[in-house]
């Protein structure tokens, strides 16, 4: 259930390991695109695993669910748009896809199916599954349901899927195991048994702890530029220490996991995670200082030249290397720069993107300024030839 960034892997691997699959999705777009053996995402190998598992007949997409043994919701979980948590002001999880999903898929289930939840939520989601099913007047006592969080990093998804250990957590003893023996039969990692609820934390609780690290460096940044200090010879110097290990400070935090994951916690916290919430809020305010500090060269740029500068934006995904634009710290800087002064943007991984002129490097590179917002392969320092460049943040955390 979902043919997204995650859905559409896991489906065409199990696929290629001999599976019959049924994908779902709501986009009719997507199913036709899938079943050409084509891919609407950008990821290595996922078009070899499309087409294969196509060609042998062992994947096909639909918008409706059908009967099956085993079904995997892997379902967006964004935020309520119009709502924030009245005590913490943060925002809200909005779960109503899985619920939507676990709808859609009642009427099809029997006693002996596996529920496997894969989507990002809040604490005790995977619980409330079976409270669904019983007000769609499904038999519960048959049907097992379990939590299992992905943990792949967008262009290595294929060989993350496989390689990765595995948090497997039911809602019971069984569910766990029955969970367990399934992921066994495709995953090589260690497969960790737990429960439904210690599970979601664990998945929340991972890409908060890496949230907060590069807050950390982050901040960094931002007081070593107050102190006229190299934060990158800062933290080279600093990592020398044998148990200090900070990251490489960037233009914010995006993506569908670490800038979202940790309102999950802070939602359900009662305001008593304070270190999980300010390091989220100083993550996406590096985005904004990352703005002003560009403004600010532009201006300085105009009163030395006596005109305006053309700029290109370098970079507009959430992390090198990849296609993904989702919760992107610099494709939001680009557009609110864009709404400052007429800009170029230079992403190799994507054909067009709403609202922004995409050149090609050779193109952006003809420009006054240059803002390199995100460390793609592509950008190799040897291709910058000319003087009147402004580095505002690399993105490669």
């Amino acid at each position: 259930m979902g043919l997204g960034y995650i859905g559409l892997p896991i489906a065409v691997l199990l696929a290629n390991r001999g599976y019959q699959v049924h994908g779902v999705d709501i986009n009719q777009k997507t199913i036709d695109i899938i079943n050409r053996g084509e891919t609407h995402i950008v990821e290595p190998e996922l078009n070899k695993f499309v087409y294969s598992a196509i060609k042998h007949r062992n994947f096909r997409a639909n918008i409706k669910p059908a009967e099956a043994d085993i079904f995997i919701i892997a379902v967006p979980t964004p935020f309520h748009k119009d709502k924030l948590n009245k005590l913490t002001n943060s925002p809200i999880p909005n779960i109503n896809y899985i619920v939507e999903a676990t709808k859609q898929i009642a009427s099809y289930l029997k006693s002996g199916n596996l529920i496997l939840l894969e989507s990002t939520c809040p604490v005790g989601t995977t619980d409330m599954i079976l409270e669904i099913l019983s007000k769609e007047g499904v038999d519960t006592s048959g049907i097992y349901v379990a939590f299992s969080p992905e943990r792949v990093l967008p262009g290595q998804i294929m060989k993350e899927l496989i390689e990765n250990d595995r948090v497997v957590g039911g809602v019971n003893n069984v569910s766990t195991k029955k969970a367990a023996e399934f992921y066994r039969t495709f995953v090589v990692g260690e497969v960790a048994e737990t429960s439904a609820k210690i599970a979601e934390m664990t998945k929340l609780t991972e890409n908060s702890f890496r949230d907060v690290n590069i807050a950390f460096a982050n901040e960094l940044s931002i007081l070593s530029d107050d102190m006229g200090i190299d934060v990158s010879q800062l933290i080279s110097l600093a990592n020398k220490h044998p148990r200090v290990k900070i990251l490489n400070p960037g233009c914010g935090v995006g993506g569908h996991c670490i800038s979202v994951d940790p309102w999950f916690i802070v939602d359900s916290s009662n305001g008593k995670a304070q270190l999980i919430e300010q390091a989220r809020r100083t993550n996406d305010y590096k985005a904004d200082w990352v703005l002003e500090k560009i403004k600010n060269a532009l201006l300085q740029f105009e009163i030395k030249h006596k005109k305006k500068p053309t700029v290109t934006c370098m970079g507009l995904s959430f992390k090198p290397n990849i296609s993904d634009l989702r919760q992107s710290p610099a494709l939001y800087i680009a557009k609110k720069l864009n709404e400052f002064i007429t800009i170029s943007s230079v992403e190799p991984n994507i054909r067009e993107c709403k609202g922004l002129d995409l050149v090609d490097i050779k193109t952006g590179l003809e420009s006054d300024i240059c803002v390199y917002l995100v460390n793609h392969k592509e950008f190799s320092i040897k291709n910058i030839k000319h003087a009147d460049l402004d580095f505002c943040g690399i993105n490669n955390y």
